[in-house]
């Protein structure tokens, strides 16, 4: 039932029952009370409005008949929708929270055929939604949302190639760039709906475009049609294809052990510290690449799993399990950085051996080490003076199919610096590029044969309040309209062995290739 608009609340529907209204003191908000299906009472609506724009337009609605579904399985009434992007943690864990599930934007920006600086576009679209500024950048005191609404209810989602480096940095051009896929894709869209895994509640939520409360509520009304619609009580799966598909690399054992030989002479002359080689497996394929993200989140489960149409026949399929960047409503920064790897023991003792070899090597403990002083660095860049922290350092994290080394690096946003600013800063990550990373970024692009298009950059969303989420595109599928693709590689140190290295990425193949039925084949280079 849609409530009366609140005399406290002049921009906002809210559609919920059990109406209250009360002030946070910074901006009014809204409370009512759901009962989910497992018993728990959370918040119908929660909203709070500190924009300072008169103009603002946004909606927020309770779905308590959507909180028994799956979002995968929501998903499936919008697969003819152009832009379907699920963002999703297939598991729990520490930064598992919220799934974000939305189609049809209003606006798509594409890198570098926009031209100019993309940043500075991404900026002005954001600014279309909720009568909001011309910038959304932080400024010192923007109070925090209420912890019960999502933090993304509408902005930018996409995602932003390794590839886009080059326009950020002075780089050689010699890899192969042989996927027709922009460098960087960032779609407006104005609804989103969200899952709380912390209370069980489903949010239908909106902000208008362009000031345009009235075609926003028929979008929403047009979403929420779709999401009632009757779904199947059970969701099967496609059986698997009679033939897997078969993967070829790039570089063959021979080649990428050579690779990470020079990687070591480099280091020894003291050009670089740490490099991340990586190769690619490559697979013909034209077919639909939904199915085969259903069967990645299930057979290889991950905190930032992922699935973005890029139309055409072109997707990405992302199973990672990290985060790259971070940035909340106040301008808080966080980064969550991989590195040091070993594969999951078959039983419970030879997975703590594992553990403990990974917790006790040296060559892992210093990669790690150098990536978290790579990002001080970039934060550093744009975050207050002496607010760049270390809260943990060198924790064992786990998947599905492997466990890493995970470190956390936090700071405060600058005055006058936003979420694209720390991009600018940061781009690509230090984890998938080496130290110092302009230098390791050279010799990468000598030594691998072909362009890592989105592998090893970022997807995320990005609101007009400021705030932003992104992960890091490793153990991610590339469907490009002719071929999925599949990048895996490690970081390199002087102490690296060749052969355990290319055992760690067949190793890190392995996850993502089981779960859609794949294999590596006999490399001949392509």
């Amino acid at each position: 039932m849609t409530m009366p608009r609140s005399r406290a609340l002049t921009n906002c529907v809210l559609l919920a029952p059990e109406r209250s209204v009360a002030s946070n003191g910074s901006g009014a908000y809204h409370r009512a009370v759901i009962r989910t299906t497992s018993g728990r009472s959370v918040p119908g609506a929660v909203v709070s409005f500190p924009t300072g724009s008169r103009d603002s337009h946004v909606r927020i609605e309770a779905l308590p008949d959507v909180a028994s579904a799956r979002a995968i399985d929501v998903a499936e009434a919008f697969r003819d929708v152009p832009g379907l992007a699920l963002l999703e943690s297939a598991r729990p864990g520490r930064n598992a929270r919220w799934t974000y599930l939305t189609a049809d934007p209003v606006a798509v920006l594409d890198a570098p055929s926009a031209g100019g600086d993309p940043f500075a576009v991404a900026r002005r679209l954001l600014a279309r939604l909720d009568g909001g500024e011309a910038s959304p950048r932080i400024e010192r005191g923007h109070p925090p949302a209420p912890r019960d609404v999502p933090p993304f209810i509408g902005g930018l989602v996409g995602y932003l190639a390794y590839d886009l480096g080059h326009e950020l940095e002075r780089l050689p051009t010699l890899a192969r760039d042989d996927q027709d896929l922009p460098r960087l894709r960032l779609a407006l869209h104005d609804w989103v709906v969200a899952w709380d895994r912390r209370t069980g509640a489903v949010w239908l939520a909106g902000r208008a475009t362009d000031g345009d409360a009235a075609r926003l509520d028929r979008r929403l009304a047009e979403v929420r049609e779709r999401i009632r619609r009757p779904r199947p009580t059970t969701t099967r799966l496609r059986p698997a294809d009679p033939e897997p598909l078969e993967f070829t690399s790039s570089l063959n054992r021979t080649a990428y052990e050579c690779g990470v030989d020079g990687v070591r002479e480099l280091i020894a002359r003291g050009d670089i510290y740490q490099a991340n080689l990586t190769r690619r497996l490559a697979a013909p394929f034209r077919g639909d690449p939904w199915p085969l993200y259903r069967r990645l989140r299930t057979g290889d489960p991950s905190l930032f799993s992922a699935y973005l149409d890029l139309g055409r026949g072109q997707a990405i399929l992302s199973a990672s399990p990290e985060p790259f960047l971070s940035v909340d409503r106040t301008g808080v920064v966080a980064s969550d950085p991989i590195k040091g790897t070993r594969a999951r023991g078959r039983t419970r003792e030879e997975d703590r051996a594992l553990a403990a070899e990974l917790l006790g090597s040296a060559k892992d403990r210093a990669e790690n080490v150098m990536i978290v002083d790579v990002l001080r660095n970039d934060l550093g860049r744009v975050c207050v003076a002496g607010s760049i922290r270390v809260p943990r350092l060198c924790r064992l994290e786990r998947t599905a199919a492997v466990q890493h080394l995970v470190s956390t690096v936090t700071g405060q946003l600058a005055p006058g610096r936003d979420a694209f600013d720390l991009l600018a800063a940061s781009f690509p990550g230090g984890s998938i590029t080496g130290a110092p990373k302009i230098r390791a970024m050279e010799i990468l692009e000598e030594l691998e044969p072909v362009r890592r298009g989105p592998y090893t950059g970022a997807l995320g969303w990005w609101g007009p309040d400021g705030a932003m989420a992104t992960s890091i595109l490793i153990r991610t599928f590339v469907a490009d309209g002719r071929r999925l693709t599949l990048h895996v590689g490690g970081g390199i140190t002087y102490r690296s062995d060749p052969a355990e290295e290319w055992d760690e990425t067949v190793a890190k193949a392995a996850g993502p290739l089981g779960a859609i039925g794949g294999r590596e084949v006999s490399a001949t280079g392509e």
